[in-house]
C-alpha cells in the first residue's frame, strides 16, 4: 500500500506539473504528457498480444499511434496559436482554417492503409487475425487519449475539461473502494461478476458519489481561486456547483465503466495487470483506464456547451 501511495503522489506531481505548464506556457506541455501514456499504453496492449502480433506491425502501431497525437497537438497549435497571429486580419479567415483534425485523420488512416498492405507485401508472415489484433492496439487506447488531447485543446474551457478527466475518476475510484470494502459484505450483489467479480453494485454507487464529491472539490478551488484580485483564471467560472457535480456524476459513471473494459480486455488475456512500470500500480492502462472513457463524455459535453453558446451568441 505503502508503495502504491508514493507511486501515485509522483504521478499527480507529474500532472500537476504539466497543468500548471499548460495553463501559463503552452497546451503542449500537457500533450507531451498524453503522448508519453500513448506509447507506453500502446506498448502494454502489444506486449500482452505476445507473438500474435508480427514485429513490422508492432513497429507501424508504435509508430502512428504516437502520431496521431503528435500531429493533432502541432498542428491545432500552428493553426490556432501562430497561423492566425501572423496572418494579415483580411486573410485569416480563408487562410487560418484550423485543419488540425483534417491532417488527424489522414494520418490515423495511412496508419490504417499500411497495416491492411501487410497482407499484400508481408502475405507469409502476417495473417488476418495478427491484422486485427494489430488494428486493435492502434485504437486502444490511442483514440481514446486523441479525445484527451482535443480537450487540451478546446478554445473554452479546456483547464476545467482536463481537472474532470483526471480529478473525478481518481474520487470516483477512491470511492467506490472505499464504499466497497465497508459495505460490500452487507450488499454483496456485483456489477458485472464474469469480468471484475470484486467490485459491487454498492461500491459503484459510491463511486457515484465519489465523482459529485470530486466536481465539487474543483468548483470549490476554482471559486476560491476566482476570489483572488491578482489571480485572472483562464476562463471565467460561470457554471453553478449543481452542473458541476451533474457532470462529475455522469463522468464518474463513464470512468467506471472504463474500468471495466479494461478489465474485460485482461481477462481475455488472462493476466492480472497490463503492465508493471508503476510499482503498486500496474501499468499505465491500469492507471488510466477510467479516465480514457470519462474524456469522451467530458469532451462531448464542453463541446456541445461551446456550441451552443456560439449559436446564442
Amino acid at each position: 500500500m505503502t508503495l502504491r501511495v508514493i507511486t501515485g503522489c509522483w504521478l499527480m506531481g507529474i500532472l500537476l506539473g504539466a497543468f500548471f505548464l499548460k495553463i501559463f506556457v503552452s497546451d503542449l506541455f500537457f500533450d507531451l504528457i498524453i503522448a508519453l501514456l500513448t506509447g507506453f499504453g500502446t506498448w502494454e496492449m502489444l506486449r500482452a498480444f505476445k507473438d500474435k502480433v508480427h514485429i513490422s506491425q508492432k513497429i507501424v502501431v508504435m509508430i502512428f499511434a504516437i502520431a496521431i497525437i503528435a500531429v493533432y497537438a502541432l498542428s491545432d497549435f500552428y493553426f490556432a496559436d501562430v497561423l492566425d497571429v501572423h496572418l494579415p486580419e483580411d486573410l485569416q479567415t480563408v487562410t487560418g482554417r484550423n485543419y488540425a483534425p483534417h491532417i488527424t485523420l489522414v494520418v490515423f488512416i495511412a496508419g490504417v492503409a499500411i497495416l491492411l498492405s501487410f497482407l499484400v507485401f508481408a502475405h507469409r508472415k502476417v495473417t488476418l487475425e495478427s491484422t486485427g489484433y494489430a488494428l486493435f492496439s492502434y485504437v486502444y487506447p490511442s483514440l481514446l487519449l486523441l479525445v484527451v488531447s482535443i480537450t487540451n485543446h478546446l478554445e473554452f474551457f479546456s483547464e476545467l475539461g482536463v481537472l474532470f478527466i483526471f480529478v473525478v475518476p481518481a474520487f470516483a475510484d477512491t470511492f467506490a473502494m472505499l464504499t466497497g470494502k465497508l459495505l460490500g459484505r452487507r450488499l454483496p450483489a456485483k456489477m458485472a461478476p464474469n469480468i471484475s467479480p470484486k467490485k459491487t453494485l454498492i461500491g459503484g454507487a459510491g463511486g457515484l458519489v465519489g465523482g459529485g464529491v470530486g466536481a465539487a472539490a474543483i468548483f470549490f478551488v476554482l471559486y476560491g481561486l476566482a476570489q483572488i484580485p491578482s489571480l485572472t483564471l483562464p476562463y471565467e467560472l460561470n457554471y453553478d456547483i449543481i452542473l458541476f457535480v451533474g457532470l462529475g456524476v455522469l463522468t464518474a459513471a463513464f470512468s467506471q465503466f472504463g474500468d471495466l473494459v479494461e478489465s474485460a480486455i485482461k481477462r481475455k488475456f488472462d493476466i492480472k495487470d497490463m503492465g508493471n512500470c508503476l510499482p503498486g500500480h500496474g501499468g499505465v492502462l491500469d492507471r488510466i483506464d477510467s479516465a480514457l472513457f470519462a474524456s469522451l463524455v467530458v469532451c462531448i459535453v464542453i463541446v456541445l456547451r461551446n456550441m451552443i453558446y456560439v449559436f446564442l451568441a
